[in-house]
């Protein structure tokens, strides 16, 4: 499997790669549900090992690359991490 850094620079660096619409799907451990966020919504740390965003309600937030379980390209899933704690993800 492609390790997640590696999926997302292509992504930003690969414009014959990246012509769809991305998002990643991160847990949530409050909710323990997988939330999505568009990929455009989102700014990565690599160095800090997180990405951030605002969400709906304006707050910003910032989410360890290690809780990215799905990433969806045009709706669809292109990646996904295996889960040994046992989420359940739909």
């Amino acid at each position: 499997m492609q390790p997640l850094h590696e999926l997302l620079n292509r992504i930003r660096w690969d414009p014959a790669f990246a012509k769809g619409k991305f998002a990643l799907g991160y847990i949530d451990r409050v909710a323990q549900e997988e939330k999505v966020v568009s990929l455009g919504a989102i700014t990565v740390d690599e160095r800090a090992g997180m990405f951030s965003f605002v969400d709906d309600e304006g707050m910003a937030r910032r989410i360890p690359l290690h809780r990215v379980r799905t990433v969806y390209e045009d709706g669809v899933i292109v990646w996904r991490r295996p889960d040994p704690r046992g989420w359940r993800l739909t």
